[in-house]
């Protein structure tokens, strides 16, 4: 494929749709394009509505921050500053074109590697102290401009036939639209966590005006009935890969408020004490209680002349018949004091009992060319409304105004899979510390806004979500995502932390014994280990090093490993035969590695466009990265950057060359040059002896990967060692 620069790029003038987004006095933001069943150049049309409309609404957002320092000082310290956030989906759009194969260079690499990965806040008392050397405002601004031309090509002039579906190139910019609406959402939720002085009103983000005191809340009998769930992979709207699969159930009768908890009602809770009182709060909600000394909802001020409420941009006397929003601690707590006041079983509903909800009240899609009957889509205000504002059926704001906490935490649909340009999305909240929250709010759009819709947060986090109770005898049942089941994960697992086959030792420890040992009296001080999968060098590693660091590009690999340092133990099943499987439980303490896990950490990265602070090692090992890059050339000529001099660099890799993985003309070796083998290891010593000296002979290391309880793959690695020259 040739340069996309030179096949699609569009002239600058013609970046807009000919059909604009402005094209009503109050326009309707886009809905998500239908993907199939209608001629190739509507749907053209309608996604190249969508991108701009979503580009210009974000950067938008980023017109409420009234000072350059607002940009820069973080919002709150688990997050990055907003600067980060402006330029992150422009990078998303790049790195998914790139493994979609729908362009072949990067634009710009420095800025891509800062703004790759943000910070998923994991934990409330997991500070991320990380210092970063942000680009000014209008560098980032510029790069904009550039993916928004780089994107705008592809769509007008790539051929495109339908339907868009998983497999299609197109997905990944449809991807990239859906993943700027959600960072539309929760740039906002920072932006009203920002201070004060440092946000303006805007026009454009203008909130409701209506305030007063809202009916009392009563209960709605809701009839029993079942739910059928999740998507076809043939779906004609994009989805996320935890909509899609197959889920069923039976919902026994419920009641449910008639209302989205307001805060009034929830001022009771308030002024009962019950931010003090320890019954109403669990082991965990308990904890962050404590730590954020909580005394009430965390957009509520209480002022001199009474409580306010922050807004995105300002604060206003408390419209008290607006939903309250809280975390999910937070309303887990009044459920548990709503019950003792009133001697009935109330708790938060169910993923299950919310689609009931739904379908008991006629709930439907977003309708495309009319505003919601709702508030949803940005198609009202900039904030949420009066509980009693929309009626659904019996009910009120079954979707919209503000997303709704469940008692559950996300779980795969049976026939789940992930996509494998992003494979970290949900596979990280698959650990029963993330529960789903559904009904979507004021600022969601695109997929966010549809029923199908399964979005999981810590259940500290503050989105732009409140919540209703229901009375139910039967307790919220969950679904059980204990153990790891993706097949390459297990397998991975087990490679790395269980037990060995046919007499090869664990291959992670053997290649880190390999690493120690070709150190000799060198310093150990830090090690980073490239490619870490799940993480098992990097914990043998830190028996000799003071630091070591593992990075991975795939967040469900890296995630294993950061489980495994957290909690010390991972769970997991392995394929038997058919349908059957066994299950694992694997520990640092039976592999006598316990000790070690306060001096290992992991990240995501790209080992070919690492962030800038990834330098000053001692020891960096590579094991069987190479011909798994789309550019090993590019990595091995910057490799040296990062190693101290007289540091020690591992290669280990079978070389077995995919052009899947790694386009022929990037191969290091594996082919004829001027008539004669050429080989990989010909390849590294081309490459690398500009920076590095080889250490010893070249030599084999097996490993053995289990697929079935009678299927093994036996693979040879060539294990290299070369130092940086001083």
């Amino acid at each position: 494929m040739r340069e996309v620069g030179r096949v699609y790029a569009a002239p600058v003038d013609r970046l807009m749709p000919a059909t604009g987004w402005k094209t009503m006095n109050k326009p309707l933001f886009p809905r998500s394009p239908k993907l199939a069943d209608r001629p190739s150049e509507t749907v053209r049309r309608d996604i190249l509505e969508a991108f701009h409309a979503t580009q210009d609404r974000y950067e938008q957002l980023f017109e409420t921050l009234a000072c350059e320092a607002a940009w820069y000082e973080k919002p709150i310290s688990l997050r990055h500053p907003l600067i980060f956030y402006f330029g992150h989906t422009a990078t998303f759009f790049v790195n998914k074109l790139l493994l979609a194969g729908l362009i072949e260079a990067r634009l710009n690499p420095r800025l891509e590697s800062i703004f790759a990965v943000g910070v998923d806040e994991m934990s409330w008392d997991d500070l991320d102290d990380t210092r970063y050397d942000w680009p000014s405002i209008e560098a980032v601004r510029d790069y904009r401009r550039q993916v928004r031309h780089l994107v705008d090509g592809i769509l007008r002039h790539a051929p495109l036939t339908l339907p868009i579906d998983w497999q299609h190139p197109w997905w990944a910019i449809l991807m990239g639209i859906d993943h700027e609406r959600i960072h539309l959402e929760t740039s906002s939720v920072l932006i009203r966590q920002h201070r004060l002085d440092y946000v303006r009103p805007h026009a454009d983000w203008a909130p409701c005006r209506e305030a007063g005191l809202p009916p009392t809340n009563v209960l709605i009998d809701i009839p029993a009935g079942t739910v059928s769930l999740g998507k076809a992979f043939t779906d004609a709207w994009y989805g996320w890969d935890n909509e899609y699969g197959r889920h069923q159930a039976t919902v026994g009768a419920f009641q449910a408020s008639r209302q989205l908890v307001s805060n009034h009602e929830f001022l009771a809770f308030v002024e009962a004490g019950g931010y003090d009182d320890d019954r109403w709060w669990n082991e965990e909600g308990l904890a962050w209680r404590t730590f954020a000394r909580a005394k009430a909802p965390s957009f509520w001020l209480a002022k001199p002349a009474g409580w306010q409420l922050r807004l995105m941009t300002e604060e206003v006397p408390m419209p008290w018949n607006w939903p309250v929003e809280t975390n999910y601690h937070e309303a887990k707590a009044f459920c548990l004091w709503k019950s003792a006041q009133s001697g009935q079983p109330v708790r938060l509903p169910s993923e299950d009992e919310w689609h009931r909800l739904a379908g008991f009240a006629g709930i439907g899609e977003v309708e495309p060319e009319q505003p919601a009957a709702a508030n949803l889509h940005l198609d009202h205000w900039a904030s949420s409304c009066p509980v009693d504002r929309f009626a659904h059926g019996p009910l009120f704001d079954v979707v919209g105004n503000v997303w709704q906490w469940t008692e559950t935490p996300i779980y795969p649909f049976d026939g789940f899979a992930v996509h494998p340009i992003y494979d970290d999305f949900t596979t990280p909240t698959f650990d029963g510390r993330h529960n789903l929250i559904k009904g979507s709010s004021w600022i969601s759009c695109g997929d966010e806004a549809r029923l199908a819709a399964r979005y999981a947060f810590r259940r500290h986090f503050f989105q732009h979500a409140g919540f209703r109770y229901v009375v139910a005898e039967a307790p919220a049942t969950h679904a059980a995502s204990h153990y790891e089941t993706d097949e390459l994960m297990a397998q991975y697992a087990e490679f790395h932390f269980g037990d060995s086959y046919y007499g090869v030792p664990n291959f992670p420890a053997t290649l880190a014994a390999l690493a120690v040992e070709a150190m000799g009296g060198h310093p150990k001080r830090r090690a980073l280990d490239l490619g870490c999968a799940t993480g098992r060098a990097c914990f043998e590693l830190a028996r000799h090093f003071d630091e070591v660091t593992g990075i991975d590009f795939s967040a469900r690999f890296i995630g294993l490993g950061a489980q495994m340092a957290e909690q010390g133990r991972i769970r997991y099943t392995l394929p038997e035969e058919g349908e059957l499987v066994g299950y694992r439980e694997r520990t640092l303490a039976e592999l006598g590695l316990a000790e070690t896990a306060g001096r290992v950490s992991f990240w995501q990265g790209d080992a070919c466009n690492l962030k800038p602070n990834f330098t000053g090692y001692d020891l960096i090992l590579a094991a069987n990265l190479i011909d798994r890059l789309h550019s090993p050339e590019q990595f091995l000529a910057s490799v040296h950057e990062r190693l101290n001099p007289g540091g020690l660099l591992l290669i280990a890799s079978p070389y077995t060359w995919l052009a899947e993985h790694t386009r022929r003309e990037h191969w290091l070796g594996g082919f004829k040059k001027d008539g004669e083998n050429f080989t990989t290891l010909d390849g590294l010593h081309a490459l690398l002896t500009a920076h590095f000296e080889p250490v010893g002979m070249p030599r084999d290391v097996p490993f053995v990967i289990r697929e079935t309880k009678r299927k093994f793959q036996h693979t040879l690695s060539e294990v290299t060692l070369w130092r940086r020259r001083s």
